[in-house]
């Protein structure tokens, strides 16, 4: 069946192979399996929607608000692919079992990103709340031939008001094609006071670390983290992490290339998410009590988010980020 609910997690599959795994505990995504492919087929069908909220095209006759774009410009022959493989790290240690946030997958990172920089967020620990949170399951938006949409939910309880005393609603909505992985988070005000917060998709890329390159990121202003802080440009027309990066980039584009040669390469595209980082720890990520030993050597991460400011919510208002995450 494309939509397995099961306890902890629910899993989407799709007729040609690709499947994605999504714990409700932090609604994080922990495995994306799609085949690699080798030959481009010409452009038909779905394409690339990051101009509506959701992408929805204009003649889904379905309750689709808040799907993320299914398929890219380029559709791809089936006949082409390898056998599907996993796209995403998840550390061997990494607790799924709702003790502590997940090391790898998709982690999503809300109302904050990093340690709190605000004196209203001090209750809050590092990255928020959300990736530590269970989430409940929404709804099934799409099961079709062309990809299978699942939606999940968080709403402020007494729990989050502990620490965050604000009323809001998470709507996170994952899709699946063969190639192609999107999710979108959409933030809704529930109440009167301006809501005001960071967002952050944390992807950790399966991949070998010594060759991974990022791109196009020259001339792009970033915020280096290993350095305290200090601000800088990027001025190499490929960004690699063969020493211990974490860098911010800020209002960077939306539209990346990761790449690990000569046979990986992956699109990230996004909208309302204007900043990037890029982080991978070198061998201090031994120190990390769920990194798996030499861990580090076989990841990147690269995060889309709205976190160089942030976003102010007016009451009843809503806002939404989005990620096209596409095998090339």
């Amino acid at each position: 069946m494309p939509v397995d609910i099961q306890p902890d997690r629910v899993v989407l599959r799709h007729p040609a192979g690709a499947s994605t795994t999504v714990l409700l505990y932090g609604a994080t995504v922990i495995s994306w399996i799609a085949p690699s492919h080798s030959g481009l087929a010409s452009t038909s069908g779905l394409t690339e929607r990051l101009d509506t909220p959701g992408g929805v095209p204009a003649t889904a006759s379905h309750d689709a608000a808040g799907i993320a774009p299914l398929g890219a410009a380029a559709q791809f022959k089936s006949s082409d692919a390898a056998p599907p493989s996993e796209r995403l790290f998840v550390s061997s240690l990494a607790s799924l079992d709702g003790t502590k946030p997940v090391r790898g997958g998709i982690p999503i990172c809300w109302p904050i990103f990093g340690p709190p920089s605000r004196d209203e967020y001090k209750g809050l620990k590092q990255h928020g709340f959300a990736r530590s949170s269970v989430w409940s399951y929404g709804e099934t938006v799409l099961d079709a031939a062309e990809g299978v949409s699942a939606r999940f939910v968080l709403q402020n309880s007494a729990e989050t008001e502990k620490v965050f005393p604000q009323p809001f609603k998470l709507v996170y909505t994952v899709t699946l094609a063969e190639h192609q992985l999107t999710t979108s988070l959409r933030v809704y005000n529930t109440g009167a006071q301006p809501l005001t917060f960071q967002a952050l998709l944390h992807n950790y890329f399966r991949g070998d670390a010594a060759v991974a390159q990022v791109q196009p990121l020259k001339g792009i202003g970033y915020v280096d983290k290993v350095r305290d802080g200090a601000r800088d440009t990027e001025q190499r027309d490929t960004v690699d992490v063969r020493q211990y990066t974490d860098r911010v980039y800020e209002t960077a584009g939306g539209a990346y290339t990761l790449s690990f040669p000569p046979s990986t390469h992956l699109s990230i595209k996004t909208h309302n998410l204007p900043d990037v980082t890029v982080w991978n720890p070198q061998e201090t990520g031994s120190g990390m009590a769920d990194m798996e030993p030499g861990g580090w050597e076989r990841y990147v991460c690269v995060e889309p988010g709205y976190v160089a400011r942030f976003v102010s919510l007016p009451g009843g208002g809503e806002w939404w980020g989005q990620q096209v995450l596409t095998v090339l």
